[in-house]
């Protein structure tokens, strides 16, 4: 089981938060084997996104996260 995640959540009142799109609590997962897979990835998703109109951001919240091994 793969220990160093990022949890992927919306900020407070987002649009996409709406019951009909997301809802809200929505909150996504992604897990690496380490720490240091998370941490280089979690900078890469941190990064404006190159398609994206200049000023705009995603409106996500990343935060790291690691799996009790007893899990």
């Amino acid at each position: 089981m793969k220990k160093y995640g990022i949890q992927v959540t919306l900020p407070e009142n987002d649009p996409m938060a709406q019951s009909h799109l997301l809802g809200e609590g929505w909150a996504g997962y992604r897990w690496f084997d380490t720490m240091a897979g998370r941490d280089k990835a979690m900078a890469d998703m941190m990064r404006s996104p190159g398609y994206y109109r200049v000023g705009d951001q995603p409106s996500v919240i990343l935060t790291p996260v690691e799996r009790d091994q007893a899990e």
